[in-house]
């Protein structure tokens, strides 16, 4: 499940099963939680068993969903990492970390955690350097970019793998799929220039429609 946006308070949050079938959306202003749990609730109450669910890291949604397996999707945790580290890091122990993230959505668990563990070991003490700030007397961490990257892993950790430590579900690591509807249906908005928010939404539901019947690109 996750969200995209058309407009400054127009967006709409679709719930997709790993088979591609587009179960259920609704128009959203802002993307919280309680639309996330409502989206949920309304599935079950149509007799849809919902086994497991991947999503992005929102704050406080892990929390809501703790009765249900997450999977966080690993491309938004290396998006996270990103903005901390920025894409091209000139630090020695930025690039490094930057290399271990980008292997998340590509290799196993024990790999990925034993190669940031090595990493921890060896920046641990680099990392945690503190200063001085001169003008407020108060201290403060150094390299605290690095570090809130590492501590978002650190924080994460239990949603990065779900996939992995339940392979019997069958769930994705990522929100590709709904990435590749929400970039598709963008694309073919751009050829409707102009239209009304009414008429988008009427384009946006028929587009879905099509899309779960597999017939969107015919």
């Amino acid at each position: 499940m996750d969200t995209t946006y058309f407009g400054r308070d127009f967006g709409v949050m679709v719930f997709k099963d790993t088979e591609g079938h587009h179960l259920y959306w609704k128009y959203v202003k802002y993307e919280t939680i309680s639309e996330y749990v409502a989206g949920i609730r309304h599935l079950e109450n149509q007799g849809i068993k919902v086994k497991g669910i991947v999503c992005d890291g929102r704050k406080g949604l892990f929390k809501a969903l703790q009765d249900y397996p997450v999977q966080m999707c690993q491309y938004h945790q290396v998006a996270i990492v990103t903005r901390y580290i920025t894409r091209k890091p000139k630090v020695q122990a930025s690039r490094e970390l930057k290399e271990i993230v980008h292997l998340l959505p590509h290799t196993d668990k024990e790999s990925f955690w034993g190669a940031l563990d090595e990493w921890h070991s060896k920046w641990e003490e680099y990392i945690n350097t503190r200063a001085i700030n001169p003008e407020t007397g108060k201290s403060r961490y150094v390299h605290k970019r690095l570090r809130s990257a590492y501590k978002s892993l650190e924080h994460n950790k239990q949603y990065l793998f779900t996939w992995y430590d339940n392979m019997e579900l069958g769930l994705p690591n990522t929100n590709n799929q709904l990435e590749g509807t929400f970039t598709a249906l963008k694309n073919k908005l751009r050829n409707h220039n102009g239209l009304s928010r009414k008429r988008k939404e009427k384009f946006i539901n028929e587009f879905l429609k099509a899309s779960a019947l597999g017939i969107v690109n015919k």
